[in-house]
């Protein structure tokens, strides 16, 4: 049924026993549809957009609200019908982010699946310039995270694999796996879209082998197994890997799948790769096959909250809401990450109910843990983060060269290849903060990097 290799990458961690993820993934998909939307102006790290519409208009779902003219374009779309309250700065720890905020005008109608979501399609009449444009009108970005605008990855000429991203190697993230079990069809034309769009001669839809049923049920899609339903012609494999953090990292992905490696400051392209997360291929479907841009997006909520889930939301809405919808935090002592545990982003400790950020296009999972607080011990040189680096780094030779502002060592010491996974902290016995200092190295040498190469 499915391929299965070895896990070709250096390094690695197993931060749980799989009871994280058992929260949440046999529990089907639920929608949540806020009152009011808060949607960034900047949903990428490809800078903002321009403003289309004013305080006090009325939108409808899909209109486009913003559109950016830079290198890298990923448009803004209303999320839901109704009337444009106001466009404020919303402050968050020091800095702030302009927003639109939009309250919704009653209720919204349910739309009729599509039957791209029901049956695969005829993709004969579709180019790949056609492709690539829906996915820029569309607003469609990296959803595994990056948020890196999806139709530049294929502007670049013909490739030679597609990898589709469905390891979901985070602890306690399953949306990714709701979606496939509860949206094949959905996803594989997606899958089917980008291949076209790639030019690439094979398609790899990777999943860890936690994910047994997923890969089954695709498969079945793709073997047309279902009473009287198709078979899929392309040439796509489904691919598992063992359950080993960040299997879904890019590069340790192609080094797993492909058996090459992305060399220093190279991108996949270099190796005739390119990699999209399964939400971005579902999202290509809607954009190319529906004509819906990206406004809605699945979120996992889950660890100390009442009811941990999988929620479809609008982009915009508030990630209190979707911890009242789950019942509330069930420990005083908490700290919320936005993202997963590993590379996510903490918004608060001992969360009480005050306003929180908002659910955004790479907004992937919501997840409240017990509140750990941790001193710093010297290093005791014992290389443990060095042996689970992914990149092959070592990262307590980095910390020590960052702190002392020795930038040329560090660059010496390939800090600019840090990945930021965590693996490093998280098995450190010092509980020294080695990603935050690595990471921190990593951007400084590659500022100066492009400050060298700005001035020759």
């Amino acid at each position: 049924m499915t391929g299965k290799r070895k896990s070709g990458f250096f390094g690695g961690i197993h931060p749980t026993d799989g009871s994280d993820k058992a929260l949440t993934d046999r529990k089907p998909i639920r929608i949540l549809e806020p009152d009011t939307v808060t949607i960034y102006l900047n949903q990428s790290l490809t800078g903002g957009c321009k403003p289309l519409v004013k305080e006090g208009e009325q939108v409808v779902k899909g209109q486009l609200i913003a559109r950016s003219e830079g290198f890298a374009r990923d448009h803004l779309h209303a999320s839901v019908t109704g009337r444009v309250e106001k466009i404020t700065e919303i402050g968050e720890k020091g800095s702030s982010r302009t927003a639109f905020v939009i309250a919704r005008l009653g209720e919204e109608t349910e739309e009729p699946a599509g039957t791209y979501q029901k049956e695969f399609s005829d993709l004969s009449g579709y180019s790949r310039e056609e492709i690539l444009e829906r996915m820029m009108e569309g607003g469609l970005v990296g959803m595994g995270g990056a948020g890196f605008p999806t139709y530049k990855k294929y502007d670049g000429g013909k490739l030679d694999w597609l990898l589709i991203n469905g390891a979901e190697c985070e602890p306690f993230l399953t949306c990714d796996h709701r979606l496939m079990l509860e949206e094949g069809y959905r996803v594989l034309n997606g899958v089917r879209l980008l291949l076209k769009a790639s030019g690439a001669k094979k398609a790899y839809i990777c999943m860890e082998e936690n994910k047994q049923d997923a890969a089954g049920h695709l498969q079945d899609l793709m073997s047309g197994a279902l009473q009287g339903a198709a078979k899929m012609t392309e040439p796509v494999e489904i691919r598992l890997l063992p359950v080993r953090y960040p299997q879904g990292g890019e590069r340790q992905l192609i080094q797993t799948v492909l058996g090459v490696e992305v060399p220093q400051g190279g991108l996949p392209a270099s190796v005739g790769a390119v990699v999209s997360n399964v939400g971005t291929a579902a999202a290509c479907a809607d954009a190319v096959l529906g004509g819906k841009p990206l406004t809605h997006r699945i979120v996992t909520v889950t660890g100390l909250v009442k009811d941990p889930g999988n929620y479809r939301v609008p982009i915009g809405t508030p990630i209190r809401q979707l911890l009242d919808a789950c019942g509330g935090v069930t420990a005083e002592k908490n700290r919320v990450i936005i993202g997963g545990p590993m590379t996510g982003n903490c918004v608060a400790t001992d969360w009480k109910g005050e306003e929180l950020p908002f659910v955004t296009k790479t907004t992937s999972g919501v997840v409240v843990l017990p509140e750990f607080a941790s001193q710093e011990q010297p290093c005791i040189r014992c290389g443990g983060c060095e042996r689970v680096c992914p990149a092959g780094l070592i990262p307590y030779q980095i910390d020590s060269a960052y702190r002392q502002e020795d930038f040329d060592l560090c660059e010496k010491l390939y800090a600019s290849e840090c990945i930021a996974c965590g693996c490093c902290s998280y098995t450190c016995p010092a509980r020294r903060e080695l990603t935050w200092t690595v990471r921190a190295a990593r951007d400084t040498v590659k500022q100066r990097m492009r400050e060298r190469k700005a001035g020759n």
